[in-house]
């Protein structure tokens, strides 16, 4: 079912570009961690590969305190803006100060293995980040926001801040998920050279890394929203996966 026409009255450019939440492959239960759990133990992936459900909960209900029957803004950066995964009442254009759309976090599993780990993009600190904002309604919130943690807190390497993103109508406090700088996935002070290198040779059981940073890019550039750094890595990325130096 498409989103209701009003969703997106400040972004009309976005009407048709955004995965309804009942067609996304994102919007998953506990069955999922079932399957991957059998799939982890049957290739002996190393301890701590996922958040546990218990401490996942415990987040959730930590950060969202006080909030969980009022509307909701959640700012986005990545495939969260496109594919949401969670019924949307609005959504805004905004900038992020401070953090910066960075491929920060090592991926070992899906499109990176632990033999032969690629990168994830992540918000890390410094510079900032264009993206937009959407709205959640109170009376969801409990609801949409358990599949939210689902995704985004699958192996617990975010941090959930509510932090100021400032949007053409105004300023907004978002939840936003930044790379937690103490998890042992954080990949801090990586050069570009070194990045690339790792997305163009990265590969897991869904593909290619180097498809994840195309599709960003091919996504952004839909979207209208500018990311010089990323296209840059894009290209650096695409020379070694065709034998350059």
């Amino acid at each position: 079912m498409p989103f209701p026409h009003h969703v997106f009255r400040h972004t009309p450019a976005l009407r048709g570009l955004i995965t309804p939440p009942d067609e996304s492959e994102l919007r998953f239960g506990l069955d999922r961690f079932a399957e991957l759990d059998i799939q982890a133990e049957k290739e002996g992936w190393p301890p701590g590969w996922r958040m546990e459900h218990d401490a996942r909960e415990a987040n959730r209900l930590g950060v969202l305190e006080g909030r969980m029957v009022q509307d909701l803004w959640v700012f986005a950066y990545g495939s969260l803006i496109w594919d949401p995964a969670v019924q949307v009442e609005e959504y805004r254009y905004g900038t992020l100060p401070g953090w910066r759309r960075s491929f920060c976090m090592r991926l070992e599993g899906g499109r990176g293995s632990f033999a032969r780990p690629g990168l994830m993009a992540a918000l890390d600190e410094g510079g900032h980040c264009d993206g937009v904002v959407m709205r959640i309604s109170g009376p969801l919130v409990d609801q949409e926001t358990q599949f939210m943690w689902h995704r985004e807190m699958f192996s617990g390497a975010y941090r959930p801040l509510f932090l100021e993103v400032a949007t053409p109508q105004g300023p907004v406090e978002a939840l936003t998920f930044v790379m937690d700088r103490d998890n042992r996935r954080y990949m801090p002070d990586l050069p570009e050279d070194d990045a690339a290198r790792m997305i163009a040779v990265a590969e897991g059981n869904l593909g290619p890394n180097f498809a994840y940073l195309d599709s960003l890019v091919r996504h952004l550039d839909e979207l209208g929203i500018a990311d010089d750094d990323m296209h840059r890595l894009h290209a650096r990325a695409q020379s070694y996966r065709l034998g350059a130096t």
